[in-house]
């Protein structure tokens, strides 16, 4: 039975079985209610010809998602205690990130912050809250500076989001930029002297669920849209294409996502640092290959009005960011010769190309994605080398 109340101190590092709890999984899923209605806002700017603005948007308000997440997920590998406390500041960081989807519609098409900044906030006061229990209850001094750092970095943080609010239109992307440059100091600084006790198995699961999670967001939003386009336009042989192309790239990135072990990399927190902060072009991508999928059903049904080039690239390009950024991240750590090297950044090159391939570029990049998927198995297989390792 869960206690009301237990101490919030560190977790060890070395702590066998580490796996992800339920109140963790339920975190996900409704975070992806956030990913679903950026992605729904940037199929609607890209569909109307505005990709430029809906791009800029998605990605200010992805990150502030993936922000919150990252930083609960970390945090929860240090210092989940699962009393009760923990829980209900949890479900409080639940409860903010869905204010932060309701207001995703109004920032895109209103340009007005307010309702996401004050999801935000709650979202991260509650964190804050979390971080001052941890130094309550720490022992060891420079834990408990380590603890204030972060509390009071994020506090700190919150009075400069306020900028993105009140800021005039024009000022508003520097005010992110610099703002999102600060967010990702708070961590370096907090842990300057002490680092956290994250466990390296716990958080290659946590990363590898949420991917698994946006992966699953991308098929359900394809489906809808493909549904969509048969239903009201009877379009089926216009659509079969793009929904067996993008099937293809969906299955191709769970496979090339997890083919190696992640938490090997995870050896030092410096390593860590730059391995979860780059993740962020990996869920962005990951994300936006479903947008852009619904954005080529909505142009092959007329509904979209914008070239078929564009519409193919909505789906290539990202598709092909996801690649490479999973190549640099892992993969690339993992693999013997240069053949096996190369099959990552060609096969990003090649899926761009596929962008010229008309009506049929998204099965066409489909085709490359399960490609890569099978040269990666045989490489593999035949280089005894990498044989001790997950094929792919």
């Amino acid at each position: 039975m869960t206690q009301p109340f237990l101490p919030l101190t560190a977790r060890s590092r070395e702590e066998s079985h580490r796996a992800a709890t339920p109140l963790e999984l339920f975190f996900d899923l409704c975070f992806v209610v956030a990913v679903a209605q950026a992605g729904a806002e940037l199929v609607h700017a890209v569909a109307e010809g505005h990709a430029g603005e809906g791009i800029a948007n998605y990605a200010m308000v992805f990150f502030a998602i993936w922000w919150a997440w990252m930083n609960f997920t970390w945090f929860a590998s240090a210092y989940d205690n699962d009393d009760v406390l923990y829980r209900v500041v949890t479900l409080l960081q639940i409860a903010g990130v869905l204010v932060l989807a309701a207001g995703i519609s109004r920032a895109a098409e209103e340009h007005d912050f307010l309702i996401v900044y004050l999801g935000y906030l709650v979202m991260r006061v509650a964190l804050a809250s979390q971080w001052l229990r941890a130094a309550y209850h720490a022992v060891d001094p420079a834990e408990r500076t380590m603890c204030r750092r972060y509390a009071g970095g994020v506090l700190a943080c919150q009075v400069g989001w306020l900028a993105l609010v009140l800021a005039p239109e024009p000022a508003r992307p520097w005010v992110f930029l610099v703002m999102a440059l600060v967010e990702m100091a708070v961590p370096v600084y907090a842990e300057k002297d002490a680092p956290s006790t994250w466990h390296p198995h716990h958080i290659a699961e946590r990363y590898g669920l949420f991917t698994i999670i946006v992966l699953g967001e991308t098929v359900a939003a394809a489906t809808v849209a493909v549904k969509s386009g048969v239903v009201e336009n009877d379009a089926l042989g216009e659509l079969l294409p793009i929904a067996a192309g993008g099937l293809l790239l969906v299955f191709a990135a769970w496979w090339i996502y997890f083919v190696v072990p992640a938490h090997s990399r995870l050896t030092s927190s410096r390593q860590g640092f730059l391995w979860g902060y780059g993740h962020y072009v990996i869920f962005t991508s990951a994300a936006a290959v479903g947008a852009g999928l619904e954005i080529a059903v909505e142009q092959s049904v007329g509904k979209a009005h914008i070239s078929t080039l564009a519409a193919s690239a909505s789906v290539t390009i990202p598709s092909a960011v996801f690649l490479l950024s999973v190549w640099l991240l892992h993969a690339r750590y993992f693999k013997v010769g240069i053949a096996q090297q190369l099959v990552l950044p060609v096969s990003a090159f090649a899926v761009l190309m596929c962008s010229f391939a008309g009506r049929w570029a998204v099965l066409c990049a489909g085709l490359v994605a399960a490609a890569t998927v099978a040269i990666g198995v045989t490489l593999t297989a035949r280089n005894p080398a990498t044989r001790a390792t997950p094929a792919g």
